[in-house]
């Protein structure tokens, strides 16, 4: 009985097997594109992490979209407006010979000290020789914050020329080395000028191409192209100063080629900037390009029709219209009362004088305002030049006229991605009622 009992008792215990977690099976998939194969898979704290499993691409295409990923913004092209690579490509041009400008300038200067430096100290002493009256220069050139805001690409433009004189000066001073204090004092103080100039229109050049909030991705990636080419400029340099310019000759001719080069690639580089906010060119290409056509342009397509150098050259198909005058120098003061008459609800005045119309704003005037002031100087112009009217009359028929085509006009205007909230007339020279 006790043995039937312990063989009821012994029985083969057969293995349980463990129910898994579904939480704890890995979890992965594989993902294809252009030719590269990644495995995505999630770690138990729940992190992502991807591995590159198969990557088929040409070394030279993998080459390319390295460079990329390093000196362009994320999700370039897609990311940025239009003309961002036209400008990167001669920014690139610029920076590499402006470096290479330098070292020639600096060792120039060296010897016209008395000194026989090599190539490579000539690129250590030039940040020493910035001091001085490159403070003086960026002292004077930050007084005039408000017209590089109106007018970005032009001081962009008359930063490098400012610059390329400041290094001219440095390259020919051995030719006068008992003027060396002068020629290098008065070098720096162009290149303090420029220096200024460069970095304050550096933000609205950089936000015209943002376009998904990315800013920041551009101003990083933009300063690393310029590094980039710094540097190679820098080695570019070195290598001039102790073969073809190590005479005062290939100094001046290379140098010169240097300077065209520099100058040429920033201008390429301004053409290639689609600024969006409006500034009395801006505005007079709008309107001009709205009568004569029906549309308004976008930035991107009025970008090659700015006058980078005479932007304040009035617009004979807008109106001849100038911004920025004092009121009493403007407008006579008999007239006044009779213009404030035709204009009650606006924020800008007209005086229409032999050559050109003054237009005077209102403190808080906008865009939207400045283009309704423009339209009507551009319909009495050409009103003018039809009847014989007196001028009051003209203006007011030009008022009423502006007033019938301005709300699509400016529907159109806002659609194309003009900022209308700010006019930036950049003299700061308006009236309060």
């Amino acid at each position: 009985m006790q043995f039937l009992e312990k063989v009821k008792l012994i029985k083969k215990e057969e293995p349980v097997m463990a129910k898994k977690n579904p939480e704890d099976i890995p979890v992965y998939w594989f993902e294809n594109s252009d030719s590269v194969s990644h495995r995505f898979h999630f770690e138990s704290d729940g992190h992502l992490s991807m591995k590159v499993v198969d990557d088929a691409r040409p070394v030279p295409q993998k080459m390319v979209e390295s460079f990329l990923n390093k000196f362009f913004p994320s999700g370039y092209p897609y990311s940025v407006n239009e003309g961002y690579l036209r400008y990167t490509q001669f920014r690139a041009l610029q920076h590499l010979s402006s470096a290479a400008l330098s070292v020639l300038s600096t060792q120039s200067l060296l010897f016209a000290a008395g000194l026989r430096p090599t190539p490579a100290q000539a690129t250590v002493v030039s940040w020493i020789l910035k001091d001085g009256m490159q403070h003086v220069g960026k002292l004077i050139c930050s007084n005039l914050g408000a017209r590089m805001d109106s007018e970005p690409k032009r001081w962009r433009v008359l930063a490098d020329v400012l610059y390329d004189i400041g290094t001219g000066l440095e390259l020919v001073s051995p030719l006068c080395p008992h003027l060396f204090l002068e020629m290098a004092g008065l070098g720096n103080f162009a290149k303090g000028m420029a220096t200024v100039a460069a970095r304050a229109t550096r933000l609205p050049i950089y936000s015209s191409f943002a376009k998904e909030g990315n800013l920041s991705d551009i101003f990083a990636k933009g300063e690393a192209i310029s590094t980039l080419f710094n540097v190679a400029g820098i080695g570019i340099g070195i290598q001039l100063s102790s073969t073809i310019c190590s005479s005062m000759e290939g100094k001046l001719v290379v140098g010169s080629i240097l300077s065209v080069v520099h100058v040429f690639s920033v201008v390429e580089q301004m053409r290639g900037v689609p600024i969006n906010t409006l500034n009395p060119q801006r505005t007079a290409l709008i309107v001009a390009n709205f009568l004569k056509t029906g549309k308004v342009p976008s930035p991107a397509d009025l970008r090659f029709q700015e006058n980078l150098m005479f932007p304040e050259r009035p617009i004979q198909e807008a109106g001849n219209v100038k911004v920025g005058r004092a009121l009493h120098k403007a407008v006579k003061p008999s007239e006044v009362q009779k213009l404030k008459e035709v204009f009650v609800e606006e924020k800008f005045l007209l005086s229409h004088g032999k050559s050109c119309t003054d237009m005077v704003l209102e403190h808080d005037a906008t865009g939207e305002d400045a283009l309704r002031g423009w339209l009507v100087a551009a319909y009495a112009k050409s009103m003018k030049n039809m009847y014989n009217d007196p001028d009051d009359i003209i203006l007011q028929d030009a008022y009423d006229r502006m007033y019938d085509v301005f709300s699509p006009f400016l529907s159109q205007v806002q659609a194309k991605g003009w900022y209308t909230d700010r006019f930036l007339d950049g003299t700061g020279t308006r009236f309060a009622r």
